[in-house]
């Protein structure tokens, strides 16, 4: 184990990582921070809750000069989700250093004032989509010719979603003297000729060892297609995770899926891409808050998902390569806890089957799926519900005032109210499901800093 005191970062990064709490390195932050440190390009295989952002996020900050203002470094991601949590990991990082100006620049969004804030003053730490970051730069408003470090995260995903013209592009706007960091999960052919191009003389580290790999149970259950919805449902019934995400290979099939689920007595959401960004980021609020117990998602959408404890992971349908296997259910058993992954098998996936099972120390058993025959007496629903106020930042709103207006004229315990989430029109806050009508007629006829708000249950 290393501890960060034994590295030698500058002293301005010791109060970020205090305000973490991080004092030992993960195994992929003591294999990967001495290279990076060392100013050496990277290549490294990790998967998401591995510690990676920290890795990567000391290395671009150590190389900062916060006296000049201009792009110094530059983290590309496939999706805003991503790009969002690691812009926030970064400025908690960055606490100790003073005015450092870090821009989460992503599509779904508008473009107009991302344009106007960097024409105002140019940031030094950049985070976002390849999309979004290549109009900015061919708009001339980003100059990306003072990047000294480039970070790739995800690559395999930025890859998979036709994201390796622009990453190729934007590579070369950046100072070709620049430190080039490439983080993946899996490195299939592409991967390793984007990294042979883009990369010099880069040290490889990797994510292993048995005290680091996850405990994930493996099952597969055998289903007719004609009783996928039923087969789901069932599984979740018999082992109630308390999370799950359900993952499908078709956007038909989340909505579908999602649909079912419901009429069984779950809280569950769809996720895919052709939902609006505003959608989108409620799903993954309720998801967060534990206002939804199950998120049907496709492998696309559900990049950027950071759920801390998931539960399980449920294959409605095989992935059909190895790799996409691993990435999915690797987002079950993370921070040493253990995860669950159902996998539902059709005659026609056996191939899919035993090409994963093929590569499994152990094949996971593989038994009939147990089937839902209707909505259980006890539904199994998500603890919490998430009511939707009209008013955020611009309106001076502070989590403590919505606290107040709860446990105060609304009389609720403290213990029923979760999380609270100010946006800049709106607001979020998660209470106890069997509370929340309550919640909900008191903050209706009630005031939120002497203001009446618009509420509504999401």
């Amino acid at each position: 184990m290393t501890d960060f005191a034994s590295l030698p970062l500058s002293p301005a990064l010791r109060p970020g990582l205090d305000a973490l709490g991080y004092t030992t390195a993960t195994p992929i932050q003591a294999a990967s921070l001495p290279p990076i440190l060392d100013g050496r390009d990277l290549i490294a295989q990790a998967p998401t809750g591995s510690g990676k952002t920290a890795a990567f996020g000391l290395g671009l900050l150590q190389r900062l000069d916060p006296s000049v203002s201009r792009a110094q470094a530059l983290v590309l991601c496939p999706t805003r989700e991503l790009a969002d949590q690691v812009g926030k990991q970064l400025r908690k990082l960055a606490t100790g250093i003073p005015n450092l100006k870090l821009s989460i620049l992503t599509g779904g969004v508008a473009l107009e004032p991302q344009v106007a804030s960097l024409q105002a003053h140019d940031p030094q730490v950049v985070v976002g989509t390849p999309g979004r970051i290549q109009e900015l730069a061919r708009k001339r408003v980003l100059h990306l010719g003072g990047v000294r470090t480039l970070v790739l995260d995800e690559a395999d995903r930025m890859l998979d979603m036709g994201f390796e013209e622009p990453v190729r592009e934007i590579a070369g706007r950046c100072d070709r003297h620049r430190q080039t960091l490439l983080f993946s999960a899996t490195f299939p052919d592409p991967i390793r000729e984007l990294a042979r191009q883009l990369l010099r003389e880069p040290v490889e580290v990797a994510h292993e060892g048995a005290e680091s790999a996850p405990a994930i149970e493996q099952r597969f259950f055998d289903v007719e297609p004609a009783y996928r919805q039923k087969a789901v449902a069932g599984l979740l019934l018999r082992y109630r995770p308390e999370s799950a995400v359900v993952f499908c290979n078709t956007r038909k099939d989340v909505d579908e899926v999602a649909g079912s689920l419901r009429q069984f007595g779950f809280s569950a959401l769809a996720l895919h891409g052709d939902m609006e960004q505003r959608d989108r980021d409620e799903v993954l609020l309720q998801l967060a808050n534990r206002s939804c117990n199950v998120l049907v998602a496709s492998d696309v959408a559900a990049r950027g998902i950071d759920v801390e404890d998931l539960a399980a992971v449920v294959n409605y349908e095989l992935p059909t390569d190895v790799d996409a296997y691993r990435h999915r259910i690797g987002r079950t058993g993370r921070a040493g806890r253990k995860g669950l992954a159902l996998s539902l098998v059709a005659p026609r996936e056996n191939a899919r089957a035993e090409m994963v099972a093929a590569a499994q120390d152990a094949p996971p058993p593989r038994e009939a799926s147990p089937l839902a025959t209707g909505r259980p007496a006890q539904p199994v629903q998500a603890p919490m519900t998430t009511l939707r106020i009209d008013g955020g930042k611009t309106d001076k709103l502070r989590a403590g005032d919505i606290l107040g207006a709860l446990t105060g004229e609304a009389g609720l315990p403290a213990k029923a109210i979760g999380k609270i989430a100010i946006h800049a029109t709106r607001s979020y806050v998660a209470i106890a499901r069997e509370q929340a009508p309550r919640a909900l007629k008191q903050l209706e006829a009630g005031k939120i800093k002497g203001r009446r708000f618009r509420v509504r249950p999401l």
